[in-house]
């Protein structure tokens, strides 16, 4: 069973930093890509960044771009989102997800991936 663990949200002021985790777990997606989305309230679930696991390729939203920066663990199987100068249009419930094959979409489309974390709430107050 492919389980995706996300950790590390919170609440935290404006320009302060969080650094989000997702622990993959039954499979690994060394072919593939991880990504992370967020959802605000009343809002689409929108794209924020992804990284191609073997590769290293990293993609950002232009909203992101310059702030966060994501990143890979292979041992640990784990990847990461660390966000710096965080804004209150941050606000939003972060989740992790995970693609296998590099073929399934575009990596910035909701439907281009498989599997999804449970979502850790970021707040930034102003």
């Amino acid at each position: 069973q492919v389980q995706l663990v996300e950790s590390g949200g919170g609440l935290v002021q404006a320009g302060g930093s969080l650094r989000l985790s997702c622990a993959a777990s039954g499979r690994t997606f060394s072919n593939g890509r991880m990504g992370w989305f967020r959802q605000a309230p009343g809002k689409v679930r929108e794209f924020v960044a992804a990284i191609n696991w073997r590769t290293i390729i990293t993609y950002y939203a232009n909203s992101v771009k310059g702030r966060f920066t994501i990143s890979r663990d292979n041992a640990r199987n784990t990847v990461y989102l660390q966000m710096n100068s965080l804004k209150p249009e941050d606000t939003a419930v972060y989740y992790c997800a995970a693609a296998p094959s590099l073929l399934g979409g575009n990596y910035y489309l909701y439907s281009t991936y498989e599997y999804w974390g449970q979502g850790t709430q970021v707040t930034v107050s102003s």
